[in-house]
Protein backbone atom coordinates (compact mmCIF):
# COMPACT_ATOMS: atom_id res chain seq x y z
CA UNK A 1 0.00 0.00 0.00
CA UNK A 2 1.84 3.12 -1.08
CA UNK A 3 1.62 6.01 2.03
CA UNK A 4 -0.01 9.25 1.24
CA UNK A 5 3.09 12.45 1.65
CA UNK A 6 2.07 15.36 3.52
CA UNK A 7 4.38 17.38 2.28
CA UNK A 8 6.08 17.92 -1.16
CA UNK A 9 6.43 19.87 -4.52
CA UNK A 10 6.81 19.02 -8.31
CA UNK A 11 8.62 20.23 -10.88
CA UNK A 12 6.50 21.40 -14.42
CA UNK A 13 8.00 20.97 -17.61
CA UNK A 14 7.15 22.92 -20.87
CA UNK A 15 8.47 21.89 -24.56
CA UNK A 16 9.36 25.36 -25.62
CA UNK A 17 12.35 26.37 -28.49
CA UNK A 18 12.56 22.35 -29.40
CA UNK A 19 13.62 21.24 -25.84
CA UNK A 20 11.71 20.29 -22.81
CA UNK A 21 12.76 22.99 -20.17
CA UNK A 22 11.84 22.89 -16.45
CA UNK A 23 9.30 25.86 -16.14
CA UNK A 24 7.96 25.81 -12.56
CA UNK A 25 7.50 24.50 -9.34
CA UNK A 26 3.88 23.47 -7.73
CA UNK A 27 3.41 22.48 -4.33
CA UNK A 28 0.31 21.75 -2.73
CA UNK A 29 0.38 22.96 1.06
CA UNK A 30 0.24 19.91 3.45
CA UNK A 31 -2.60 20.88 5.37
CA UNK A 32 -4.66 20.61 2.66
CA UNK A 33 -3.25 18.04 0.24
CA UNK A 34 -5.80 15.61 1.15
CA UNK A 35 -8.29 17.94 -0.55
CA UNK A 36 -6.48 16.90 -3.83
CA UNK A 37 -7.48 19.18 -6.68
CA UNK A 38 -9.18 21.87 -4.75
CA UNK A 39 -6.77 22.37 -2.05
CA UNK A 40 -4.70 25.50 -1.49
CA UNK A 41 -1.31 25.83 -3.41
CA UNK A 42 1.79 27.69 -4.60
CA UNK A 43 3.08 28.37 -7.56
CA UNK A 44 6.40 30.32 -8.94
CA UNK A 45 8.58 30.20 -12.50
CA UNK A 46 11.81 28.46 -12.37
CA UNK A 47 14.31 31.44 -11.95
CA UNK A 48 16.61 30.82 -14.67
CA UNK A 49 13.59 30.22 -16.78
CA UNK A 50 12.04 33.25 -15.94
CA UNK A 51 14.84 35.13 -16.32
CA UNK A 52 15.26 33.88 -20.62
CA UNK A 53 11.46 34.02 -20.78
CA UNK A 54 10.59 36.81 -18.66
CA UNK A 55 6.74 38.57 -19.76
CA UNK A 56 6.82 35.95 -22.76
CA UNK A 57 3.17 35.03 -23.33
CA UNK A 58 4.54 32.08 -25.68
CA UNK A 59 6.57 31.00 -22.32
CA UNK A 60 3.72 31.07 -19.97
CA UNK A 61 2.32 27.51 -18.64
CA UNK A 62 -1.40 28.81 -19.40
CA UNK A 63 -2.38 32.22 -20.87
CA UNK A 64 -2.49 34.56 -18.65
CA UNK A 65 0.03 32.63 -16.29
CA UNK A 66 2.90 36.10 -16.55
CA UNK A 67 6.60 34.65 -16.79
CA UNK A 68 7.97 36.59 -14.02
CA UNK A 69 9.38 35.91 -10.02
CA UNK A 70 6.04 35.92 -8.48
CA UNK A 71 5.11 33.78 -6.26
CA UNK A 72 1.50 32.67 -7.40
CA UNK A 73 -1.35 31.48 -4.37
CA UNK A 74 -4.06 29.84 -5.28
CA UNK A 75 -7.36 28.31 -3.39
CA UNK A 76 -6.96 25.11 -5.85
CA UNK A 77 -4.67 23.38 -8.00
CA UNK A 78 -4.19 25.60 -11.19
CA UNK A 79 -7.29 24.31 -13.48
CA UNK A 80 -4.72 23.87 -16.67
CA UNK A 81 -2.67 21.19 -13.89
CA UNK A 82 -5.96 19.63 -13.69
CA UNK A 83 -6.21 19.37 -17.27
CA UNK A 84 -2.61 17.16 -17.16
CA UNK A 85 -4.49 14.30 -14.87
CA UNK A 86 -5.64 11.01 -16.19
CA UNK A 87 -9.10 10.43 -15.29
CA UNK A 88 -12.08 7.47 -15.41
CA UNK A 89 -10.63 4.05 -16.72
CA UNK A 90 -6.94 5.68 -16.92
CA UNK A 91 -7.09 7.28 -13.68
CA UNK A 92 -7.84 3.58 -12.16
CA UNK A 93 -5.38 2.13 -13.86
CA UNK A 94 -3.00 4.07 -12.35
CA UNK A 95 -4.22 3.93 -8.75
CA UNK A 96 -3.69 -0.19 -9.55
CA UNK A 97 -0.16 0.49 -10.32
CA UNK A 98 1.01 2.48 -7.08
CA UNK A 99 -1.45 0.18 -5.26
CA UNK A 100 -3.53 2.78 -3.97
CA UNK A 101 -7.40 1.28 -3.19
CA UNK A 102 -9.46 3.82 -2.04
CA UNK A 103 -9.96 6.77 -4.43
CA UNK A 104 -10.74 10.59 -3.94
CA UNK A 105 -8.90 13.40 -3.34
CA UNK A 106 -6.34 12.38 -0.65
CA UNK A 107 -4.39 10.32 -3.99
CA UNK A 108 -4.85 13.16 -6.67
CA UNK A 109 -0.92 14.41 -5.48
CA UNK A 110 -0.07 10.78 -6.35
CA UNK A 111 -1.55 10.87 -9.58
CA UNK A 112 -0.03 14.16 -10.64
CA UNK A 113 3.27 12.56 -9.81
CA UNK A 114 2.76 9.15 -11.34
CA UNK A 115 0.35 9.59 -14.31
CA UNK A 116 1.13 13.03 -15.92
CA UNK A 117 4.37 11.97 -17.89
CA UNK A 118 3.25 11.73 -21.29
CA UNK A 119 -0.46 14.22 -21.54
CA UNK A 120 -1.53 15.67 -24.41
CA UNK A 121 -0.30 19.25 -25.10
CA UNK A 122 3.34 20.66 -24.14
CA UNK A 123 3.47 20.47 -20.58
CA UNK A 124 4.51 17.73 -18.29
CA UNK A 125 5.61 16.53 -14.61
CA UNK A 126 9.30 15.90 -14.55
CA UNK A 127 8.30 13.64 -11.51
CA UNK A 128 6.03 11.20 -13.65
CA UNK A 129 8.73 10.63 -16.38
CA UNK A 130 9.61 7.08 -16.91
CA UNK A 131 12.99 5.77 -17.73
CA UNK A 132 13.03 3.53 -21.52
CA UNK A 133 11.12 0.44 -21.47
CA UNK A 134 12.54 -2.99 -21.31
CA UNK A 135 14.63 -4.02 -24.32
CA UNK A 136 11.36 -6.68 -24.89
CA UNK A 137 9.44 -4.13 -25.91
CA UNK A 138 11.68 -1.97 -28.14
CA UNK A 139 10.30 -3.16 -31.64
CA UNK A 140 6.74 -1.57 -30.21
CA UNK A 141 2.88 -3.57 -31.23
CA UNK A 142 1.73 -4.47 -34.94
CA UNK A 143 -1.93 -2.92 -35.15
CA UNK A 144 -3.62 -6.26 -34.63
CA UNK A 145 -2.48 -6.62 -31.13
CA UNK A 146 -3.86 -2.94 -30.37
CA UNK A 147 -7.29 -3.90 -32.80
CA UNK A 148 -7.28 -6.80 -30.86
CA UNK A 149 -6.49 -5.68 -27.34
CA UNK A 150 -4.09 -8.81 -27.01
CA UNK A 151 -2.95 -9.18 -23.49
CA UNK A 152 0.62 -8.20 -24.22
CA UNK A 153 -0.17 -4.87 -25.49
CA UNK A 154 -2.66 -4.09 -22.86
CA UNK A 155 -0.65 -5.26 -20.15
CA UNK A 156 2.54 -3.32 -21.40
CA UNK A 157 -0.24 0.31 -22.47
CA UNK A 158 -1.21 -0.16 -18.46
CA UNK A 159 2.76 -0.48 -17.22
CA UNK A 160 3.99 2.35 -19.25
CA UNK A 161 0.52 5.25 -18.55
CA UNK A 162 -0.56 5.04 -22.35
CA UNK A 163 -3.92 4.08 -20.93
CA UNK A 164 -5.97 7.70 -20.37
CA UNK A 165 -9.44 8.46 -20.30
CA UNK A 166 -10.94 12.37 -20.97
CA UNK A 167 -13.05 13.51 -18.24
CA UNK A 168 -16.24 13.58 -18.97
CA UNK A 169 -19.95 14.42 -17.06
CA UNK A 170 -20.33 10.84 -16.49
CA UNK A 171 -16.27 10.10 -16.00
CA UNK A 172 -16.18 8.89 -19.36
CA UNK A 173 -15.43 5.22 -19.25
CA UNK A 174 -14.22 4.58 -22.75
CA UNK A 175 -10.58 2.83 -23.37
CA UNK A 176 -8.11 5.32 -24.63
CA UNK A 177 -4.51 5.26 -25.36
CA UNK A 178 -2.11 8.10 -26.31
CA UNK A 179 0.40 6.00 -28.84
CA UNK A 180 3.28 6.97 -31.05
CA UNK A 181 3.67 4.99 -34.35
CA UNK A 182 7.47 4.44 -35.45
CA UNK A 183 8.77 4.38 -39.34
CA UNK A 184 8.13 0.55 -39.72
CA UNK A 185 4.26 1.61 -38.47
CA UNK A 186 5.11 -0.22 -35.36
CA UNK A 187 3.27 1.17 -31.95
CA UNK A 188 4.48 2.22 -28.84
CA UNK A 189 3.13 4.00 -25.59
CA UNK A 190 3.92 7.88 -25.78
CA UNK A 191 7.37 8.62 -24.41
CA UNK A 192 8.85 5.37 -24.66
CA UNK A 193 10.15 5.61 -28.32
CA UNK A 194 12.68 8.39 -29.12
CA UNK A 195 11.18 11.98 -31.02
CA UNK A 196 13.34 10.70 -33.73
CA UNK A 197 11.69 7.45 -34.56
CA UNK A 198 8.51 8.94 -34.54
CA UNK A 199 6.15 9.00 -37.64
CA UNK A 200 2.81 9.76 -36.59
CA UNK A 201 0.68 10.08 -32.95
CA UNK A 202 -2.40 8.53 -32.17
CA UNK A 203 -5.18 8.81 -29.54
CA UNK A 204 -7.02 5.47 -30.07
CA UNK A 205 -10.17 4.54 -28.78
CA UNK A 206 -12.50 1.41 -27.63
CA UNK A 207 -15.97 2.01 -27.19
CA UNK A 208 -17.13 3.39 -23.95
CA UNK A 209 -18.44 0.64 -21.13
CA UNK A 210 -19.02 -2.74 -22.34
CA UNK A 211 -17.28 -3.38 -25.87
CA UNK A 212 -20.42 -5.23 -27.07
CA UNK A 213 -23.26 -3.11 -25.99
CA UNK A 214 -24.44 -2.00 -29.57
CA UNK A 215 -24.95 1.01 -28.66
CA UNK A 216 -21.36 1.92 -27.68
CA UNK A 217 -20.48 0.28 -30.85
CA UNK A 218 -22.74 2.76 -32.94
CA UNK A 219 -21.16 5.90 -31.42
CA UNK A 220 -17.74 5.28 -31.76
CA UNK A 221 -17.93 3.79 -35.20
CA UNK A 222 -20.22 7.61 -35.85
CA UNK A 223 -17.23 9.51 -34.73
CA UNK A 224 -15.63 9.46 -37.75
CA UNK A 225 -18.37 10.11 -40.59
CA UNK A 226 -19.52 12.76 -37.71
CA UNK A 227 -16.46 14.31 -37.91
CA UNK A 228 -16.60 14.46 -41.97
CA UNK A 229 -19.64 16.21 -41.47
CA UNK A 230 -18.62 18.90 -39.42
CA UNK A 231 -15.66 19.17 -42.28
CA UNK A 232 -18.50 19.50 -45.11
CA UNK A 233 -20.41 22.32 -42.68
CA UNK A 234 -16.93 24.63 -42.11
CA UNK A 235 -16.17 23.54 -38.82
CA UNK A 236 -12.40 23.56 -37.89
CA UNK A 237 -11.77 20.01 -38.15
CA UNK A 238 -8.18 17.92 -38.21
CA UNK A 239 -7.29 14.61 -40.59
CA UNK A 240 -10.34 11.92 -40.84
CA UNK A 241 -10.39 9.43 -38.30
CA UNK A 242 -10.27 5.95 -39.31
CA UNK A 243 -12.72 3.45 -37.12
CA UNK A 244 -11.98 -0.97 -37.88
CA UNK A 245 -12.79 -3.47 -35.68
CA UNK A 246 -14.65 -1.12 -32.50
CA UNK A 247 -11.51 0.54 -32.29
CA UNK A 248 -11.13 4.57 -33.68
CA UNK A 249 -7.61 5.78 -34.61
CA UNK A 250 -7.71 9.57 -34.08
CA UNK A 251 -4.60 11.41 -35.76
CA UNK A 252 -3.18 13.97 -33.22
CA UNK A 253 -2.78 17.66 -33.68
CA UNK A 254 -0.98 18.27 -30.79
CA UNK A 255 1.87 16.58 -32.22
CA UNK A 256 3.20 17.30 -35.69
CA UNK A 257 6.62 15.42 -37.04
CA UNK A 258 8.35 17.53 -39.06
CA UNK A 259 11.66 17.00 -40.97
CA UNK A 260 12.49 13.99 -38.31
CA UNK A 261 11.61 16.32 -35.48
CA UNK A 262 8.21 16.02 -32.89
CA UNK A 263 6.77 19.37 -32.49
CA UNK A 264 4.71 19.91 -28.92
CA UNK A 265 1.92 22.22 -29.30
CA UNK A 266 0.15 23.95 -26.32
CA UNK A 267 -3.00 22.53 -25.67
CA UNK A 268 -5.51 23.52 -23.21
CA UNK A 269 -8.97 22.86 -22.49
CA UNK A 270 -11.77 25.49 -22.07
CA UNK A 271 -11.98 24.56 -18.51
CA UNK A 272 -8.13 25.67 -18.12
CA UNK A 273 -8.50 28.66 -20.53
CA UNK A 274 -11.36 30.26 -18.40
CA UNK A 275 -9.75 29.36 -14.78
CA UNK A 276 -12.21 26.75 -13.85
CA UNK A 277 -11.78 24.98 -10.92
CA UNK A 278 -11.39 21.24 -9.90
CA UNK A 279 -12.93 18.60 -12.65
CA UNK A 280 -15.05 20.87 -13.54
CA UNK A 281 -18.61 21.11 -13.50
CA UNK A 282 -21.30 22.81 -15.94
CA UNK A 283 -20.58 25.88 -17.11
CA UNK A 284 -22.21 27.90 -19.04
CA UNK A 285 -21.38 28.93 -23.36
CA UNK A 286 -21.06 32.48 -22.04
CA UNK A 287 -18.20 32.13 -19.48
CA UNK A 288 -16.32 30.26 -22.41
CA UNK A 289 -16.53 32.93 -24.79
CA UNK A 290 -15.53 35.54 -22.39
CA UNK A 291 -12.57 33.52 -21.65
CA UNK A 292 -11.50 33.57 -25.52
CA UNK A 293 -12.27 37.06 -26.00
CA UNK A 294 -9.50 37.77 -23.62
CA UNK A 295 -7.05 35.05 -24.86
CA UNK A 296 -7.44 34.10 -28.26
CA UNK A 297 -5.12 36.01 -31.02
CA UNK A 298 -8.46 37.01 -32.95
CA UNK A 299 -11.59 36.80 -30.75
CA UNK A 300 -13.93 37.44 -33.28
CA UNK A 301 -13.09 34.26 -35.76
CA UNK A 302 -12.75 32.37 -32.59
CA UNK A 303 -16.27 33.56 -31.41
CA UNK A 304 -17.70 33.03 -34.29
CA UNK A 305 -16.15 29.50 -34.95
CA UNK A 306 -17.16 28.44 -31.12
CA UNK A 307 -20.68 29.32 -32.66
CA UNK A 308 -20.39 27.40 -35.68
CA UNK A 309 -19.54 24.54 -33.32
CA UNK A 310 -22.60 24.62 -31.26
CA UNK A 311 -25.00 24.76 -33.66
CA UNK A 312 -23.67 21.82 -35.31
CA UNK A 313 -23.53 20.43 -31.71
CA UNK A 314 -27.10 21.23 -31.40
CA UNK A 315 -28.22 19.86 -34.24
CA UNK A 316 -26.58 16.65 -34.20
CA UNK A 317 -27.08 15.96 -30.32
CA UNK A 318 -23.62 15.72 -29.57
CA UNK A 319 -24.63 16.20 -26.24
CA UNK A 320 -21.13 15.79 -24.31
CA UNK A 321 -20.26 19.26 -24.54
CA UNK A 322 -18.56 19.94 -21.26
CA UNK A 323 -15.69 22.39 -21.21
CA UNK A 324 -12.70 19.29 -22.03
CA UNK A 325 -14.01 18.03 -25.20
CA UNK A 326 -12.89 21.79 -26.45
CA UNK A 327 -9.37 22.96 -26.24
CA UNK A 328 -7.05 25.90 -27.34
CA UNK A 329 -4.21 25.34 -29.35
CA UNK A 330 -1.01 27.60 -29.28
CA UNK A 331 1.11 27.54 -31.88
CA UNK A 332 3.84 29.58 -32.94
CA UNK A 333 2.31 32.76 -30.68
CA UNK A 334 -1.27 32.32 -31.81
CA UNK A 335 -3.64 31.02 -30.02
CA UNK A 336 -7.11 29.49 -31.45
CA UNK A 337 -9.64 26.66 -31.07
CA UNK A 338 -7.93 23.10 -31.65
CA UNK A 339 -9.70 21.03 -34.61
CA UNK A 340 -12.66 19.56 -33.00
CA UNK A 341 -12.71 16.44 -31.40
CA UNK A 342 -14.79 14.29 -29.42
CA UNK A 343 -17.74 14.97 -31.69
CA UNK A 344 -19.89 12.03 -31.68
CA UNK A 345 -23.68 11.34 -31.64
CA UNK A 346 -24.01 10.99 -27.61
CA UNK A 347 -27.42 11.82 -27.32
CA UNK A 348 -27.65 7.39 -27.89
CA UNK A 349 -25.12 6.79 -25.06
CA UNK A 350 -27.03 3.88 -22.71
CA UNK A 351 -25.79 6.53 -19.64
CA UNK A 352 -28.05 9.22 -21.44
CA UNK A 353 -26.14 12.13 -21.48
CA UNK A 354 -27.93 15.51 -21.71
CA UNK A 355 -26.72 18.57 -23.14
CA UNK A 356 -23.82 19.57 -20.46
CA UNK A 357 -22.70 22.90 -21.52
CA UNK A 358 -25.53 25.30 -22.41
CA UNK A 359 -26.60 29.22 -22.80
CA UNK A 360 -27.30 31.29 -19.87
CA UNK A 361 -31.34 31.15 -20.33
CA UNK A 362 -31.17 28.28 -22.53
CA UNK A 363 -33.99 25.75 -21.45
CA UNK A 364 -33.45 22.50 -21.85
CA UNK A 365 -35.51 21.25 -24.90
CA UNK A 366 -36.02 24.53 -26.73
CA UNK A 367 -33.79 26.34 -29.42
CA UNK A 368 -31.22 29.30 -27.89
CA UNK A 369 -32.00 32.58 -27.97
CA UNK A 370 -29.88 33.11 -30.45
CA UNK A 371 -30.59 36.83 -31.12
CA UNK A 372 -30.26 37.37 -26.77
CA UNK A 373 -27.13 35.57 -27.31
CA UNK A 374 -26.02 37.77 -30.31
CA UNK A 375 -26.54 40.47 -27.94
CA UNK A 376 -24.19 39.50 -25.21
CA UNK A 377 -21.44 38.62 -27.43
CA UNK A 378 -21.48 42.59 -28.69
CA UNK A 379 -18.13 43.40 -26.88
CA UNK A 380 -16.45 41.13 -29.71
CA UNK A 381 -18.60 40.84 -32.55
CA UNK A 382 -21.66 43.26 -34.12
CA UNK A 383 -24.82 41.53 -33.12
CA UNK A 384 -26.13 42.48 -36.78
CA UNK A 385 -23.86 40.90 -38.32
CA UNK A 386 -23.95 37.85 -36.39
CA UNK A 387 -27.61 37.53 -36.71
CA UNK A 388 -27.51 37.58 -39.88
CA UNK A 389 -24.74 35.43 -40.27
CA UNK A 390 -26.51 32.91 -37.62
CA UNK A 391 -29.77 33.24 -39.95
CA UNK A 392 -27.89 32.23 -43.10
CA UNK A 393 -27.39 28.73 -41.45
CA UNK A 394 -30.63 28.19 -40.75
CA UNK A 395 -30.12 25.79 -44.68
CA UNK A 396 -27.09 24.52 -43.87
CA UNK A 397 -28.45 23.00 -40.90
CA UNK A 398 -31.77 21.90 -43.07
CA UNK A 399 -29.58 19.86 -46.13
CA UNK A 400 -27.66 18.08 -42.67
CA UNK A 401 -29.68 14.94 -42.93
CA UNK A 402 -28.12 14.86 -47.39
CA UNK A 403 -25.14 15.46 -45.56
CA UNK A 404 -24.87 13.03 -42.98
CA UNK A 405 -26.00 9.93 -45.93
CA UNK A 406 -23.01 11.23 -47.88
CA UNK A 407 -21.18 10.93 -45.18
CA UNK A 408 -21.97 7.16 -43.91
CA UNK A 409 -23.87 8.27 -40.86
CA UNK A 410 -26.30 5.26 -39.92
CA UNK A 411 -29.40 5.72 -41.33
CA UNK A 412 -31.06 5.11 -37.78
CA UNK A 413 -29.02 8.12 -36.25
CA UNK A 414 -30.10 10.43 -39.69
CA UNK A 415 -33.33 9.65 -39.38
CA UNK A 416 -33.99 9.90 -35.03
CA UNK A 417 -32.56 13.77 -35.60
CA UNK A 418 -34.66 14.96 -38.87
CA UNK A 419 -37.42 16.24 -37.13
CA UNK A 420 -35.16 18.08 -34.23
CA UNK A 421 -32.79 18.80 -37.77
CA UNK A 422 -35.88 21.36 -38.47
CA UNK A 423 -36.32 22.36 -35.16
CA UNK A 424 -32.82 23.60 -35.01
CA UNK A 425 -32.98 25.54 -38.07
CA UNK A 426 -36.19 27.35 -37.50
CA UNK A 427 -34.43 28.35 -34.21
CA UNK A 428 -31.77 29.87 -36.18
CA UNK A 429 -33.98 31.77 -38.92
CA UNK A 430 -35.70 33.25 -36.16
CA UNK A 431 -32.59 35.16 -35.71
CA UNK A 432 -32.98 37.35 -38.68
CA UNK A 433 -33.00 41.07 -38.00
Amino acid sequence: MTTIVNHMNCHIEIYLSGRWQTAATFEPYGSSLEKGTEGACRLEYDVDYAVANLNSKNAELVPGLTVGFELFRFDTWPAFLVDLLPSGAGRRAWLRRIQVANDGPQVDWHVLVKGTGNPPGHLRIAEAVQSPPPDQFKNGFPRIDILEQREDFLEYAAERGAHIAGASSVQGEAPKYLLAEDVAGMFHAEGALPDDKAARFWLVKFPRGDRTNARNQQVLRNEAPYLEVARQFGVRTGAPLTYENSTLFVPRFDRVVQHGKVIRHGMHSLYALAGIPGFGTAVHHDVYCRALAERATDPATELREYLLRDVLTLALRNTDNHGRNTAVLRIDGQIALSPVYDFAPMFLDPEGINRVTRWVDERPGSQPEWATICEKLRYTLDPFETRTWLATLAEKVKALPDVMRRCKVDDEIIERLTKWIDEVARGLASAKP
